[in-house]
């Protein structure tokens, strides 16, 4: 999609940058001529990002952030500040997809994904919201969430409960943050593979791509599409919502539990 200059300049923080939809995002943003502070714990994957779109030349940084502790979150803020004052744009990315029952997941693995998928989002969003409340900013804060949040699935308790929670937040973020002109919404991206951070199996990937209702996985401009709109001028009465760009993979399945396939 075409935005002409709507991002150009625009100064655009993104966690977890090195994944899959953070790559399609940051290749987004960075045709649209924005200035990127791309953010990721994987400091050579984060170099290598950095160079692709060549960062440092168009007043861009990057950060290894370590989004389970509070104490790199803050650096980050703080580097942010430094060079920008405050940015336009936050996108909370960074999220893990881990498997386990409820019966065999620990403690520290229950802390670990809420650390990183609302913790996380929650220091991410009030560190930077608080610049751009110094700055007179009405800038915008995108978080990711999943259709996860409101399709409970089996083995991934920890992580649908997450999303709910992060819906949540956006929701007490946006009302909080209006007086300011700040707008706050989610974006949930369909059925992506290839994280190594959250690895799937071949048959995963198979069985839940066969089942979206469009038919096929999310491409690269999808979800990109989705938070431009949502940080644009277009998107200008909005926030606290959520926008479902999954193909229809969170309302419902194309997998059919009986001998007849074909209706007929």
């Amino acid at each position: 999609m075409d935005w002409g200059d709507e991002f150009r300049g625009r100064k655009v923080v993104l966690t977890g940058a090195c994944g899959v939809i953070g790559g399609w995002i940051a290749q987004a943003f960075a045709q649209a001529g924005a200035r990127l502070c791309l953010s990721d714990r994987r400091h050579d994957a984060l170099a290598a990002l950095a160079k692709t779109h060549d960062v440092a030349a168009s007043g861009g940084l990057t950060h290894v952030t370590d989004l389970t502790d509070s104490a790199s979150i803050d650096d980050l803020v703080a580097k942010v500040q430094a060079a920008w004052g405050a940015p336009d744009i936050v996108i909370n990315n960074a999220g893990v997809y881990p498997s386990g029952f409820l019966i065999d997941i620990d403690a520290a693995e229950w802390d670990r994904i809420f650390d990183v998928n609302l913790r996380a989002p929650f220091l991410v969003a009030r560190g930077f919201a608080r610049l751009m409340i110094a700055a007179g900013t009405k800038g915008n804060v995108i978080n990711i969430s999943s259709g996860a949040a409101r399709k409970m699935r089996r083995s991934v308790v920890p992580y649908c409960t997450s999303k709910t929670a992060l819906d949540r937040l956006t929701q007490g973020f946006a009302i909080e943050l209006a007086a300011y002109g700040i707008r706050v919404n989610a974006v949930e991206p369909g059925f992506a593979a290839g994280s190594t951070a959250s690895p799937l199996t071949a048959a995963h990937i198979e069985a839940t791509t066969a089942g979206i209702p469009m038919g096929r996985a999310s491409a690269p401009e999808d979800a990109p599409n989705a938070i431009m709109f949502l940080c644009s001028g277009k998107a200008s009465y909005m926030t606290g919502a959520t926008l479902s760009v999954d193909g229809g993979n969170s309302i419902g399945s194309l997998m059919v539990y009986q001998d007849k396939k074909e209706p007929g």
